[in-house]
């Protein structure tokens, strides 16, 4: 009889050890995974759990670039930041003086822009070569030196393709800007030398007048005294008063700490001219 009640009880024991170990198994199925142990961890003995990075949805901004200014018609002068300046030679090339004056910018690494005549680049072809050579500027200054608003179209549309074709068989470039012997041009011209050729219209703001006062002194002081940043210098290298001048003109500029730039360099840095503040009018008191 005892025998059969232990046996009674060793059977429940068992069963109950049973029901707990399969409790305890499914119990643990439900448990998250224990989240893996990093290097640090088993340096410091402290459990580090990892997290991924946050990925943000929203996509970062592509960066607008800011625009240039727009490229005008025609420049006397330019606004800039620094002290650059352009100095420009006007109806050459002269088979002796234009050599001269190349040697005068070469020895001091000064950068200048030339408008030539067509004719004379016709002519001369070998010193319009060297003038680019050098890291100089060509530009356009018609074929024969007329005054283009006395031209019809068909004989400005001459004075100008000849002139091109001059410099880009000397060459090999096609020129971009203008300058209209004498300053001679109205706003119909201008805008078909932009439209028609692809010409921006380049004047002056310094003009030392070289062409009628002959005198060395007379254009290296008007240069010297009347040059500001972003000015467009007008001078001639036909003259033989002008290239002896250019010694002490650009030794004087370059000593007041200017820069010589090409006329297209100098049209780069041209920016906005900065809006002046409008004065503010104080309404007039009304007499009681």
């Amino acid at each position: 009889m005892k025998l059969k009640i232990w046996s009674i009880t060793a059977l429940v024991v068992a069963i109950t050890a049973l029901y707990l170990t399969t409790a305890s198994l499914s119990a643990k199925a439900q448990l998250p995974s224990r989240p893996p142990v990093t290097a640090e961890a088993a340096t410091t003995g402290l459990p580090t759990v990892q997290t991924a990075p946050e990925i943000d949805p929203t996509p970062s901004p592509t960066p607008t670039p800011t625009p240039l200014p727009p490229r005008k018609h025609t420049y006397n002068k330019c606004h800039v930041a620094g002290s650059e300046i352009a100095m420009t030679f006007d109806d050459g090339p002269h088979p002796k003086l234009t050599p001269m004056l190349l040697d005068m910018l070469k020895e001091r690494g000064i950068k200048a822009t030339f408008f030539l005549v067509g004719k004379n680049a016709a002519d001369y072809p070998e010193i319009v070569h060297r003038i680019v050579a050098e890291g100089h500027e060509v530009a356009n200054h018609s074929w024969s030196h007329p005054q283009l608003t006395k031209l019809g179209p068909d004989a400005l549309n001459k004075e100008i393709a000849q002139t091109n074709e001059a410099i880009h068989q000397a060459t090999g470039i096609q020129t971009t800007i203008m300058r209209p012997p004498y300053g001679a041009t109205n706003a119909a011209i201008t805008k078909r030398l932009n439209d028609e050729f692809g010409l921006a219209v380049i004047m002056w703001s310094v003009d030392p007048l070289d062409w009628k006062i002959r005198n060395s002194a007379h254009v290296t002081k008007y240069i010297t005294e009347n040059t500001t940043p972003g000015a467009i210098i007008l001078s001639h290298d036909i003259h033989p008063t002008t290239v002896e001048a250019m010694p002490a003109v650009l030794d004087t500029l370059t000593a007041k700490g200017y820069k010589f730039v090409t006329v297209s360099e100098l049209i780069a840095l041209d920016l906005p001219e900065p809006v002046q503040p409008t004065a503010k009018t104080t309404p007039a008191k009304t007499r009681k």
